[in-house]
Order: C-alpha cells, then structure tokens, then sequence
C-alpha cells in the first residue's frame, strides 16, 4: 500500500485495509523498539509538532517516534509559534513545509489541521482536536487487539460523555474494524447524528452494529472493553463542573459496571484520569462537590482490568507507524 505523502486527520480517510496494515506496521515498530532493533530509517528528516493544547502523551509519543526514526524534532506550543496570531494558517503551512518534511497539530478546531493540509505540501497528522483523536483511537485498538488476541465481533462500549472527540475516532474504528460500538451516556451528550450517520452503514458492511443508549444496562453482558474520558474536556471552562458532574454521575465506571458487563472484560481511559484525588484539579473539585473519584473508580483504574498503560504505550508505536508510512519513500530504504 502507497501512503506516501497523505495526510492523517480522520480514522473516515482510511479505508479497513489501510488502517489493518498501521496496526501491524505498528506492531513490528513494537517489536524492534522491545529487542533494540536499530530503525533509526528517516536520518535526514525533520518534522514539527504544534500544540495549542499541552498533552504528556501526544507530545512524548510523537517526539520518541520520530527520534526512533531518527528525525530531528521541533516542539512547538502557543507561545512558540505566531500561528492564528500574527501568521494565517495558510501561511504558516507554506513556511513549514519548507522547513520540515512533516507537521503535526494538537489543538481546538478541526478546521486548522484541515487548513495546514490543504496548504502544505508534506504530510500532515492529527494529534487531537475538537471532532476527533485519530492517533489515539489506533493506539487503544491495537492495545484492544494485544489482549484479545482479535478485534472483530468485540463489543467496544464508551461511557460518559459520548459526543466527545475521542468518542467519535472511537466509533470511526470500530465501524472500519468490525467491532460492535456503544456510546452510553446522557441523552444531552449524545454524538452527533452526522458522525452517526457516517458510521453506520460502515458498520454494517464490516457485520457490526452502533447503538447509541443512556441506559447502562445496555452494557450487562455485552461490554468486552468499557471506556471512558474524563467529564469535562480540554478547553472548556471549569465553571461547567456542577452541570456535567449532575448529568454524568451515574456514569461513572466501577467495579458493578465491570462486573455487570463480562469476567473477560478490560477497561481502557485516554488519560489524564480523575480517579484519585492526586492532582490540582481534583482537589478543586473535591473541595466544591465533595468527590473523591470521578469518571473511573480507583479501584478499577488500579485493578488488572485495567490497560491504561498499555494504551498509552501503543500509543508512541501507532503514531511511528503512521509518520513512517506518510513519509517513506523509495530512496528511504
């Protein structure tokens, strides 16, 4: 397959095929970075990596790849870059693409990563915006595909939230790959009858089913990964927590929820996590609405259910993938 000089900005992009050929391309990265294999392929490149949203993960993943790569790599963040300030996006793609043989952007719209493809010569990657995580959904499947040992026919179940970025990526690869999908959560959270709509008939040709729910019985029996994010997202303001903790309570992932679903059943969280009370904003909130966890209990974020370090793992080998696969050319062997 040719997916030299192409752009990764939706899971929707790539066809089932394609995305199949990221996971084992991402496996064999594992393998080589597990046994010290030297793949140090790209020595002559360099990328940029623009993030008007900090993150650890997005950020050490892509810097670790392209230096496994041997890339050299610029991290750029708001204060670093003139970019939407004093330079249009148009502009700033032109300037990069003359400088940097690949660029990724993290930040708000998904208008921006769209603009900086379409006006850039060199490919670009999605590490986060407001409509979708398409780096992270390929690095939770193959996370999915390590345990199970397959994908097809699971039944993938995303709680809370369920209009959220990484919610949408999610159903986007559970449609490509077969796996059954439920987005559980508050009818006023609800994804979006586009991405739905989109999904959908995908699912079925691939002999998988989408069902949108605010019942959590939905999940008794059927759930083999139960998912969740944290139930106010990057950028929006703290003042919403009183409303979103109301609305997502009943949501919260613990050890009934798990039990209810099957014995064999693991779950998976993006991070951060709000599941103790070690962390700023936690405290924060624990001052005002009394919680101590949030989203996910402790005790099953602690529990051996739990592979939210095997995800964020994978996620540093899917996004080589990606970057080696969108950059290599022949005269690269």
């Amino acid at each position: 397959m040719n997916f030299t000089g192409r752009d990764f900005l939706r899971i929707l992009d790539f066809s089932e095929e394609e995305l199949r050929y990221m996971l084992e391309t991402a496996k064999s990265f594992k393998q080589m970075k597990k046994t010290g294999k030297n793949h140090k392929v790209f020595p002559n490149k360099n990328i940029a990596i623009l993030f008007e949203k900090t993150s650890t993960r997005t950020r050490c993943s892509f810097e670790v790849a392209g230096y496994d790569l041997g890339m050299g790599v610029t991290y750029l963040d708001p204060t670093g870059s003139q970019m939407g300030h004093k330079e249009s996006i148009a502009d700033t793609a032109r300037v990069l693409d003359r400088l940097y043989d690949g660029i990724e952007y993290r930040g708000f719209s998904q208008s921006i990563v769209d603009d900086l493809a379409k006006y850039s010569d060199v490919p670009v990657w999605n590490g986060l915006t407001d409509e979708c995580h398409p780096t992270q959904a390929l690095g939770d499947f193959m996370t999915i595909e390590e345990h199970f040992g397959y994908l097809k026919g699971l039944t993938l179940a995303f709680v809370g939230d369920t209009r959220n970025n990484v919610a949408n990526s999610l159903m986007a690869m559970s449609a490509k790959m077969g796996v059954n999908f439920i987005a559980c959560g508050p009818s006023e959270l609800r994804p979006s009858e586009e991405i739905v709509a989109k999904c959908k008939p995908i699912a079925e040709k691939n002999g998988s089913t989408i069902t949108i729910t605010s019942d959590i019985a939905e999940l008794n029996g059927r759930a083999d990964v139960i998912y969740t994010d944290v139930w106010l997202s990057l950028g929006e303001p703290q003042e919403k927590w009183g409303e979103r903790i109301e609305l997502l309570r009943q949501y919260q992932v613990n050890t009934e929820m798990m039990k209810r679903a099957k014995d064999s059943t693991i779950f998976l969280h993006c991070l951060p996590s709000f599941h103790d009370l070690n962390t700023s904003i936690a405290k924060d909130v624990n001052k005002v609405f009394g919680l101590e966890e949030m989203e996910v209990t402790n005790e099953v974020f602690e529990s051996d259910k739990s592979l939210v370090f095997d995800q964020a793992e994978n996620r540093m080998h899917t996004i080589k993938a990606v970057m080696f696969l969108t950059l290599y050319k022949k005269e690269d062997k």
